[in-house]
């Protein structure tokens, strides 16, 4: 990645990288794209995606709880703190071009 793509996407994201850490970033992001390359290499044909990857070790070790509402409705008091709000909704700037 060059250093105007390493600008663009701190933009993007809103970030402040300063100019000694842009060729450090460059190359740490770099690297992990060819490791997504890398992994992208790998031929799965054949192989049957994993309803859960704990079934690999054992049937669902792991039970999943009942999924049931364990809190009351605290909207006003999670609401109060809030600097913009419409209709009991959080109202936050725009952060993307």
């Amino acid at each position: 990645m060059n250093t105007e793509q390493i600008t663009h996407l701190a933009k993007l994201s809103s970030l402040e990288v300063p100019e000694n850490e842009i060729q450090v970033l460059s190359e740490a992001l770099e690297s992990i794209l060819q490791l997504a390359q890398q992994l992208q290499s790998i031929d799965t044909a054949g192989i049957e995606p994993l309803f859960h990857p704990i079934e690999m070790m054992a049937p669902l070790m792991q039970p999943l709880r009942v999924d049931v509402v364990s809190e009351e409705n605290q909207r006003e008091a999670n609401m109060a703190n809030a600097p913009a709000q419409f209709e009991g909704l959080f109202l936050v700037p725009k952060v993307i071009d």
